[in-house]
Order: structure tokens, then sequence, then C-alpha cells
């Protein structure tokens, strides 16, 4: 466990850490419209590199969609490649919300996702519904996506573009993630890295 009373910055990743999140619902949903090898294709651990650009930017949600249908030569719709894509995003939970309008007030906070435009438009959509708020602006000195940046985790210039953009002192900063890769990227930069594992809650860090 991190000394946190050292700690005066911390940077958060999203997608397992404050949203819930389940890699096997996306991929038992392409598997439903008929792709059989989607695991093949994408994991929390690995994925092919279309989905890496989808990652950083480099191509579009319309570019991405074509290439799925070309990969799984099906025929299948743009709102049905959404879906199944998304399936993996369920819900925040409001006690995570909660800690961080209390640790916005202690330390510095930011937001580290590799993620994408499909899934940003998604999960915003959900904050608004169920809390009414537009982004997760609102919790955080500033937020990093991968798809707008046009880096991502665990390579180690997205975490140097944090602490440096940000005027951030390595040892002072924690980074909180649930993929053990990401974790090692923050440590190549200096950066306290916690791997949140499966059954823990940001919750359980703060307790005290």
């Amino acid at each position: 466990m991190v000394d946190i009373s050292k700690i005066n910055n911390i940077i958060f990743d999203l997608g397992g850490v404050i949203l819930n999140i389940d890699y096997n619902k996306t991929a038992k949903a392409f598997k439903n419209l008929g792709i059989k090898n989607y695991n093949e294709m994408y994991s929390q651990f690995n994925q092919i590199s279309l989905f890496d650009d989808l990652e950083v930017g480099k191509i579009t949600p319309a570019f991405f969609r074509t290439k799925i249908k070309e990969l799984c030569k099906i025929n299948i719709s743009d709102i049905e490649i959404d879906k199944a894509w998304n399936a993996m995003l369920l819900d925040f939970p409001k006690e995570r919300l909660d800690l961080l309008n209390k640790l916005k007030n202690k330390y510095r906070l930011f937001l580290l996702s590799n993620t994408n435009e499909i899934h940003l438009i998604d999960y915003q959509k959900q904050l608004q519904e169920k809390f009414n708020i537009n982004s997760l602006e609102k919790f955080f000195e500033k937020e990093y996506y991968s798809h707008v940046v046009g880096l991502r985790k665990p390579n180690k210039e997205i975490f140097e573009m944090v602490l440096n953009e940000n005027k951030l002192i390595a040892n002072e900063t924690l980074f909180i993630d649930d993929s053990i890769q990401h974790i090692e990227g923050a440590k190549l930069v200096g950066i306290n890295a916690y791997h949140l594992t499966k059954g823990e809650s940001i919750i359980d860090i703060f307790k005290q």
C-alpha cells in the first residue's frame, strides 16, 4: 500500500476503477452478432492495431465500424456494433463519485483513460441520465483521454505529459489502475502506482 500521507496528486484510471466494466459482456455481444474470434481481436491485456488506432484517435468511429464489418465478413449495422462495443460499460457507483468529490478538496485529481469516442459518448450519456452530470470534468482538474491526446497507456510518454503539463512531482503522485501493464508504465517515470485488483475498490484505498 502506498503511503497516502506523502501524496499530493492522484491520477485515476476510469474503466475498472471509477466506472464498472465487464469485457466479457462485449465479447459475448460480438459473438452473438456472429463474430466468433472477438477474443483474439480485443481483451483487457492485448488488442489488434484497429483498437489501438481508435484509442489514439488515428481513425474515426465510422472507419472503425467499417473495418469491423470487413474483418468479420458479416452484415451488421453501425448501431449493432456500437451497442456490442459499449456492452462492457456498466455503471458508476455513486459512492465512488462521492469519494472523488471529497478527495478533490485535499488532492489535485486527474483522469487518465485509454478510451475512444464511442465509449465516451455512451458513459457521458449515463452520467447525464443517472446523476444529471454532463461529464466527469467536475471531479478532476484535467482529464486525459487517449483518443483526444493521441497517446495511450502503458507508454511512458502519456504519463510524462500529465506530469509536465501540470508541473507534478512524480514521487508525490499516485496513479491507480486495474491493468498491471499500465502500472508498470507509470513506475517507469517514477510515479507511485497502485494496482487495483479484482474485488477491490478505490473506497478501500481511502478508508482512513
